[in-house]
């Protein structure tokens, strides 16, 4: 696993040990910031169920101006911060070692708001996509341009809509897909 692009290009990853965690491929992450490249500079990102951190440090790489990396599993939280270490960022970078909604409501009681938020829980907890899709539909931790990304396995749809929320783009490459989402102006919400 590498950085594929900006100031960190070629560095290598470490990932978490064990079958836990299933980091998101470079390919697929090369995807995703083809997509996403145009609103990366300075921007923040929330990178939940993080893994290894690669999504958010392949933003900062970028130019994301700072990632939130939210991680539960305390081997993974370790690999995020050696990571963050051996690429010597110190600036941008905070890791979160909590359950993601548990996070999500701590950074929306800070008031922060997010420019991109990725996703990615364990294929086998799908309810997870749903309770964070909800929250974030109904948290002040977007704002109209936001964009939410949810990786997820071919063979299951966590939804058009979310609250406030909806999908306006799918992009399939071998079994996962990358589901796009972006906050629906107040008057199509309410319909």
């Amino acid at each position: 696993m590498r950085v594929i692009a900006g100031k960190y290009k070629s560095r290598r990853l470490a990932a978490p040990q064990g079958i836990e965690t299933r980091p998101t491929s470079d390919r697929l992450r090369e995807t995703l910031f083809n997509v996403v490249t145009p609103g990366i500079k300075d921007s923040v990102w929330l990178d939940l169920f993080a893994g290894s951190g690669a999504v958010g440090i392949e933003a900062l790489s970028r130019g994301a101006r700072s990632v939130y990396f939210v991680e539960s599993a305390g081997s993974a939280a370790r690999t995020i911060r050696k990571n963050l270490h051996t690429l010597k960022i110190e600036e941008g970078a905070e890791v979160i070692e909590r359950d993601a909604v548990v996070a999500l409501r701590m950074l929306d009681f800070q008031a922060v708001t997010c420019d991109f938020v990725f996703l990615d829980p364990p294929y086998r907890k799908l309810g997870d996509y749903e309770r964070v899709l909800s929250f974030l539909s109904q948290s002040r931790l977007l704002n109209p341009g936001s964009r939410v990304i949810a990786e997820h396995d071919k063979h299951f749809d966590p939804g058009d809509t979310f609250g406030s929320l909806r999908r306006f783009r799918k992009l399939r490459q071998g079994d996962a897909v990358l589901s796009f989402y972006s906050v629906a102006p107040l008057q199509t919400a309410q319909k």
